[in-house]
């Protein structure tokens, strides 16, 4: 039974990382049959911004973000309640809970295996393993795209700055592997933002225009 209790929580997880947000969004308020068709071609929270502007963006920021945040907070808890996992082992699953709903949105089985580059449902998993940290990197993400108007920049910088902190006494976790785990999120976001980091080096990607200055 508690085999059973375990792969029911990673199907979860993997199967609420998989709700298009910024498709369904799209077409339910914006008429846009499929946004993937748009803009940098992706099913995310950059491209949202990008394609249907800050308020769509944000809402589908903080979908994405949850759903990463449930799979590596509530699904390990569930499974603590059940008895089947101990709760030494919790951290373990919310990382394999998170690491599944990040693969859910980049490969959503509800949108064709076409997703977003899972920068909000990684800071939604990591929100839900080391909090303080990312309480500082949504900072980071919240000044630089204030000040460059880059989702795809603000997104690798705060993604870089988790992994730096990592390797700060204050914020150096108990578990040494974190460490580590906070390098390959990092790795990951500039890996799945390589198309970004072109255009920006061609001068060529979209700023996103704050709500004050759209008119």
């Amino acid at each position: 039974m508690p085999i059973l209790y375990i792969v029911l929580a990673l199907l979860a997880a993997y199967l609420l990382g998989s709700i298009p947000t910024a498709l369904w969004v799209g077409r339910r308020f914006f008429n846009l049959a499929d946004i993937r068709e748009h803009g940098s071609g992706n099913a995310g929270a950059t491209n949202t911004f990008r394609v249907l502007g800050p308020k769509a963006g944000s809402f589908v920021l903080f979908v994405d973000a949850l759903k990463g945040f449930v799979a590596a907070f509530f699904l390990p808890q569930w499974l603590v309640a059940q008895g089947a996992i101990a709760p030494e082992y919790e951290l373990y699953y919310r990382l394999a809970c998170g690491a599944l709903a990040v693969v859910g949105h980049i490969y959503p089985v509800f949108a064709q295996f076409r997703g977003g580059k899972g920068v909000a449902t990684i800071l939604g998993m990591m929100l839900g393993v080391a909090p303080a940290t990312v309480g500082i990197c949504i900072l980071v993400f919240i000044g630089m795209l204030l000040l460059f108007r880059f989702v795809s920049l603000a997104s690798m910088t705060a993604g870089i700055t988790f992994a730096l902190l990592q390797l700060l006494p204050q914020f150096r976790p108990a578990q040494p592997f974190l460490v580590y785990v906070g390098f390959v999120v990092a790795a990951l976001l500039v890996y799945t933002h390589s198309a970004n980091i072109g255009r920006l080096r061609a001068g060529t990607e979209s700023r996103v225009p704050m709500p004050w200055e759209r008119k």
